[in-house]
């Protein structure tokens, strides 16, 4: 094997055993539900094993539910990763009452709609270039009753709080 080879075995090597930042979705909440349609809020908790600030390129996400792409979109140049630390990120995703009321059939009895979102942190490692941490998470987005739009809390979640 020659000299040039081995440099190639040699940094192959180390970029594989390379280590790289992780994300996990920590929570998704109903942020809102108004006019424009239902506001979903994400937190992610992104570790960062460098001991320099990475930048975030982009966040890319899309909704699903029952098989079908709901709302996709991107957020560009959301901040970057501390070094050395986790970074708490807030992904917002508006969902159109268009799309929510085309899952009508899921929503059945329970008033809910069973929906997987899937997010793409983009970033910019050294030397590898832009690397995709994938994510996803999957939940349950119980829709508000007309007596949660008109009178506030239903009679059952009042009692639930004394």
């Amino acid at each position: 094997m020659d000299i040039l080879e081995k440099a190639k075995n040699f940094v192959s090597e180390k970029v594989a055993n390379m280590p790289t930042p992780e994300a996990t979705i920590t929570d998704v909440d109903l942020k809102g539900f108004g006019l424009d349609g239902i506001t979903l809020l994400a937190k992610i908790c992104v570790s960062n094993p460098y001991s320099v600030a990475i930048p975030i390129g982009e966040i890319v996400y899309t909704v699903k539910s029952a098989g079908k792409g709901i709302v996709s979109g991107s957020i560009p140049d959301p901040g970057s990763l501390k070094a050395n630390d986790k970074t708490m990120l807030e992904v917002t995703v508006k969902v159109p009452h268009s799309a929510v009321v085309s899952l009508a059939r899921d929503i059945g009895g329970d008033w809910d709609i069973d929906y997987l979102l899937e997010l793409g942190l983009i970033v910019d490692l050294p030397v590898i270039g832009n690397f995709t941490i994938p994510m996803s998470y999957a939940g349950e987005m119980k829709l508000p009753t007309f007596s949660d739009l008109f009178m506030g809390k239903s009679e059952p979640e009042k009692e639930v709080e004394k």
